[in-house]
Formats: C-alpha cells, sequence, structure tokens
C-alpha cells in the first residue's frame, strides 16, 4: 500500500520515521515524477510538462516499510532566484541533516549527460559523505552522444559503483531500481 505522506517546506517539518528513505533529486524535466511513479507502479508523483512543478518535499510511504522523497528539481525551472535559493537550502538541510537518507538518487537526462548543477551536487555529497547513486533517465529518447559527459565512481568517493540506465516509459531498468529500494 502506497500512502502519500504530505509535502513539507522545510525539513524540520519532515516526520520523525524509522523506515529507510530513498530520495531523489535532478534538474527540473529531467523525468523524476515519471520515474517515480513507474518504480511504484503507481500515479504517486505528479507529473508535469512544466519544469519546476515540484516545490516542497514530498513524502510517499510504501507499505510501511520504505520511504520515496520526492525533491524539487533544481537548475532550469524559471522561478524567482530567491525560491530557488530558498530549495538549494532545504536540499542541503535535508541531505545534512535527514538521518533516516539511505540512498539519493540524483536522475540524469540521458540525453544530455551531467551538467555543471549535477557534477556540483555530486561534489557536495561526496565532501559530506551522502551516498548517492547515477541514474541516467529516459533512454528509451535518441542519446547526443557529443554531449555524454562520463561519469566515474573512482573520481565520487560517495557515488554508488553501478550506473543505472532507465525509461519511465518503457519500464526499462524500474525492477533494477525497485529491487535496490526493496519493494516488489
Amino acid at each position: 500500500m502506497i500512502r502519500f505522506v504530505g509535502g513539507f517546506d522545510r525539513v524540520s517539518d519532515l516526520p520523525k520515521t524509522q523506515f529507510p528513505e530513498y530520495a531523489f533529486v535532478g534538474r527540473s524535466n529531467v523525468g523524476k515524477s515519471s520515474l517515480i511513479n513507474a518504480i511504484c507502479n503507481a500515479p504517486i508523483a505528479r507529473t508535469s510538462n512544466t519544469p519546476g512543478r515540484t516545490q516542497t518535499i514530498n513524502m510517499f510511504n510504501i507499505g510501511d516499510r520504505v520511504m520515496i522523497v520526492d525533491l524539487p528539481g533544481y537548475g532550469y525551472a524559471r522561478v524567482a532566484r530567491s525560491d530557488a535559493m530558498r530549495w538549494l537550502a532545504r536540499l542541503e538541510d535535508y541531505l545534512i541533516n535527514r538521518r533516516q537518507l539511505t540512498r539519493l538518487f540524483i536522475l540524469i537526462d540521458s540525453r544530455i549527460g551531467p551538467r555543471d548543477s549535477d557534477l556540483d551536487l555530486m561534489d557536495f555529497c561526496d565532501a559530506n559523505a551522502i551516498p548517492y547513486q547515477i541514474v541516467y533517465t529516459k533512454k528509451d529518447k535518441r542519446v547526443r552522444e557529443e554531449k555524454q559527459k562520463t561519469l566515474s565512481h573512482t573520481d565520487h568517493g560517495a557515488m554508488m559503483p553501478d550506473i543505472l540506465e532507465t525509461s519511465a516509459e518503457k519500464k526499462f531498468g524500474i525492477d533494477t531500481m525497485r529491487a535496490i529500494i526493496g519493494i516488489k
């Protein structure tokens, strides 16, 4: 059973739980909500063609065993700079202070490859020993090979060694993500 726990503006407002949390983050329009919906096999995260729609920390309880956390995107969304800076501060607060965080999935559009903002987040996680895993999204779409940058686990100390490839639309890589999170 999947239950929406709530959307939270502040990390201090998040519920105190004992469940492991798997958080999803990425540049706006990376396909984060679609991937979460595919993994949960239910339309729990709101999808939109307009970047920047996820503006709160959205939490979902999966069978009273695990929490899925949908974090606001970064990068492309057309929002006021003050809002973007507030979201960034909240993201950093969550990553550093949330003890339940088991793994952060950093989503990268496979058609584009990692941007400077993705690499900055990876550096932040490395510097703060926050375990993360790179997930390429939209693998069913045409890839601009010249835009790809290769990422190496050896360059990033907190990064999980396996880089995952997914397609929410074609359900590619979804079973692997479910296995990591521990849901069927």
